[in-house]
C-alpha cells in the first residue's frame, strides 16, 4: 500500500510540474526563454505541493518510517537471538567441559 501511496504522490508533484512547463512553452515569450519558464513552474509546482499535497506527504513519510522502524527493531531482535544463543553455547560448552 505505502508503495502506491508514494508513486501517486511522485505523479502528482511530476504533475504539478509539467503542467504549468507545457502551458508556459505554449506562449510565444517563453519559447526562447525555456529555462525561465522551467524556473516559473518548478515554483509553481512547489507551491502547489505544498498546499495540495500535505497530507499525502504525510502519508508517504509517514510509511517511510513505520518501515524503517519494523527494519531496525527485527534487526535488533535478530541481534539479541544471535547474542542470547552465544551465550547458551557458551554455557553449555562449560558445562560439558566440567564433567
Amino acid at each position: 500500500m505505502g508503495g502506491v501511496k508514494f508513486a501517486l504522490y511522485a505523479v502528482a508533484r511530476l504533475a504539478f510540474f509539467l503542467v504549468p512547463f507545457g502551458l508556459m512553452m505554449l506562449m510565444p515569450v517563453f519559447q526562447n526563454l525555456w529555462w525561465l519558464a522551467a524556473i516559473f513552474a518548478a515554483l509553481i509546482g512547489l507551491s502547489l505541493s505544498i498546499i495540495l499535497l500535505r497530507k499525502p506527504l504525510t502519508d508517504v513519510t509517514t510509511g517511510m518510517a513505520a518501515r524503517r522502524e519494523a527494519r531496525t527493531a527485527k534487526g535488533r531482535i535478530e541481534r539479541e537471538r544471535d547474542e542470547e544463543d552465544a551465550l547458551e553455547d557458551a554455557a553449555n560448552d562449560e558445562a560439558r567441559g566440567d564433567r
